[in-house]
């Protein structure tokens, strides 16, 4: 979609680098350091459980030559020896048999040793239950592994959001930072789960096999390993055609949950503006990108197994052909044979299962890479230790000689200087873009100052820790955000200590939402959503205004706090914000002039300077900037009566 729509929903940003799958493999594994007597015991389970499993084929070989060796031996002349019954078959020219037979120890005139090959049979079930039970406790210890690694690694996700700037969020998609912390570290944590233990198991398993088969006959455990390197041929090719298309797979995912999350939260406007072609059209064209990265990632990877079958299937083939040749030759008895059939398919299934699990090893590891270039992220400069903070916290504010750009080629603020003495209120006012808003930002330290310095009671904020800073900071924007829970529960959440329902109550009667919320089903304990869904947008604005009352700060930041209510509730709210700013100093972003009047200062901003400054009446006096947009509002509001 090419019109701004489409510029505004489309991905874009740091996830177009390609994949380091090798380093990002070794950041993964690295994480489960913390882990170590956990994968000590997996180890060890897993190694004396492979070791059950490669033994078994061998003691099922012994049963097998038992069973043979009764069924030669009973047709046999009983009396005679081994060694006569051989000899006797050279002299009638069965050299062949004779051969064959050389290998089996058969006992002429006696059958099959039914309780022999019991106990055998018997010691085979009981070294197969054995490896069994180890297998189990080596896969709970995996589940635990890997449960406590992405138990911290969304710590870390989370830790980490909390300390990225301001503009890491304005620079990206919510839906598809969403997207990391959700379905990045499900997926990493999946892919682990699945594959973690199986992949341990199967490269144990090919090393002990593959020991097993050179003690039994080496010349067998040659042919076996002819086919290796076809076998790491289809691995390698395969695996490099599909690792790009994961790592689309992934980023394509993080795009389409991004514009679903904007199209779901801005539902509304869509359909005011009847955008929903648009958007539905914007949802095909990313979740046929999904698709088609999807498809060519998981066929590309899944046709590995059916290629490495059938490697396994030609590896079974020549083993049986020598193998039967070894028979034959009298070099190795059936039941070697046997189990040596037996050891290439454990040899083969390892090798297939291996190949099998690269997609999804693949598809964890660029999950993986795109939590790490989160955790890798630019931080904000961290807090001094100790921090300072000032002898007493009155509100003095000043700014001094202070710069700002949010792009290095662009300033927005240019030696800007000013002092707010506590109690004051200081309105701000001027046209959309003066840096009205950047302002506040700066002094709640959501940005960093480019140039020159702000100090609060004569302490450099720099210098003070941001949790501090911001303790004695109360603000309310101009856009409401509501948090899913009770009423009660949103008003509250502007104390950091716990407060009681009659506080609560009175923080909103002092803001005037407690007669609308007394009117709702579940007054104070009604259940609203993250969207508000139930309450207007002027009781909303109400709610978080009672939520700065409840903070009690000392600094009071409004940024059209009062743009969503009526005319009667704002005078309300005016005079309710006249009795909290008593004492505190106030920071007034204003739109509607009539509202900041009584402000101790009003400072007009263009262009990132303050052009004037002054009393209200002062200001009008002086015929200037504030003059004409107070005229201007004027005449627009004689024009709407007209």
């Amino acid at each position: 979609m090419a019109g701004p729509m489409g510029r505004m929903m489309a991905g874009g940003g740091p996830d177009q680098r390609s994949m380091d799958f090798k380093n990002s493999g070794k950041r993964l594994v690295a994480r489960f350091k913390p882990e170590r007597v956990t994968i000590y015991v997996l180890l060890v389970c897993v190694v004396a459980s492979v070791t059950l499993n490669v033994i078994g084929p061998k003691i099922l070989g012994k049963a097998t030559d038992l069973v043979f060796a009764g069924v030669i031996g009973k047709q046999m002349p009983a009396g005679t020896t081994k060694d006569q019954v051989l000899a006797g078959m050279r002299e009638r020219g069965q050299d062949t048999v004779a051969d064959m037979l050389r290998s089996t120890d058969f006992t002429p005139g006696k059958g099959i040793d039914f309780d022999r090959v019991g106990h055998v049979l018997l010691f085979a079930l009981c070294t197969y239950l054995v490896a069994g039970l180890l297998m189990a406790v080596a896969t709970r210890m995996v589940n635990r592994a890997v449960n406590r690694t992405m138990y911290r690694m969304r710590e870390d996700v989370q830790a980490k959001l909390s300390r990225l700037p301001l503009s890491y969020f304005d620079k990206r998609q919510r839906g598809e930072v969403l997207s990391r912390a959700t379905n990045d570290i499900d997926n990493i944590g999946q892919t682990l789960q699945q594959s973690m233990g199986q992949l341990i198991n199967s490269l144990l398993t090919i090393i002990g096999v593959l020991a097993v088969m050179f003690w039994v006959s080496w010349i067998l455990a040659l042919v076996a390993l002819a086919t290796v390197p076809l076998s790491f041929l289809v691995a390698t090719r395969i695996g490099k055609r599909s690792q790009p298309h994961f790592v689309q797979q992934w980023r394509t995912t993080g795009k389409l949950n991004a514009h679903v999350e904007e199209m779901y939260t801005g539902h509304t406007l869509v359909k005011v503006f009847g955008r929903q072609d648009e958007s539905a059209q914007q949802f095909a064209e990313q979740n046929e990108a999904l698709y088609e990265a999807g498809f060519r990632a998981q066929f590309n990877s899944g046709v590995m197994q059916p290629l490495m079958m059938f490697v396994s299937n030609l590896n079974y083939v020549l083993v049986a052909v020598v193998g039967g040749l070894r028979v034959a030759s009298g070099s190795l008895s059936i039941g070697d044979v046997q189990a040596f059939i037996q050891y290439s398919r454990q040899f083969s299934m390892p090798l297939t299962q291996v190949a099998s699990m690269a997609n999804l090893v693949q598809s964890g590891v660029a999950s993986a890479e795109r939590i790490f270039e989160l955790l890798d992220a630019e931080e904000q400069t961290a807090d001094p230790v100790p921090g300072e903070r000032p002898a007493e916290l009155r509100g003095l504010v000043a700014l001094e000689h202070v710069s700002f750009r949010y792009d290095p080629e662009k300033p927005l603020i240019e030696d800007l200087s000013l002092t707010v003495e506590p109690g004051h209120t200081v309105a701000i006012v001027g046209p959309t873009g003066a840096g009205k808003t950047t302002l506040v930002n700066l002094l709640m330290r959501f940005y960093d100052v480019s140039g020159g310095r702000i100090t609060l009671d004569g302490v450099d904020i720099t210098r003070m820790s941001r949790n501090e800073l911001r303790a004695g900071i109360g603000m309310v924007l101009q856009d409401t955000w509501l948090f899913g829970g009770s009423i009660a529960e949103n008003i509250a959440y502007g104390s950091a200590r716990e407060v009681t329902r009659g506080e609560i109550e009175e923080a909103a009667r002092a803001a005037h939402a407690d007669r609308f919320v007394r009117t709702l089903p579940d007054g104070y304990d009604t259940v609203i959503d993250d969207e508000g869904t139930g309450v207007s947008a002027g009781e909303k604005q109400l709610i978080t205004i009672a939520r700065a009352f409840l903070s009690d700060p000392t600094i009071l930041v409004l940024d059209e706090a009062t743009s969503s209510v009526d005319t009667r509730t704002e005078v309300l709210i005016q005079k309710a914000m006249a009795k909290l700013a008593d004492g505190r100093t106030s920071f007034v972003i204003a739109h509607r002039l009539s509202t900041i009047r009584d402000a101790d200062t009003i400072l007009v901003m263009e262009n990132g300077s303050i052009v004037e400054q002054g009393a209200h009446a002062d200001l009008l006096a002086a015929d200037g900037a504030y003059a004409r947009l107070y005229k201007a509002q004027f005449a627009q509001a004689v024009a709407e009566v007209d």
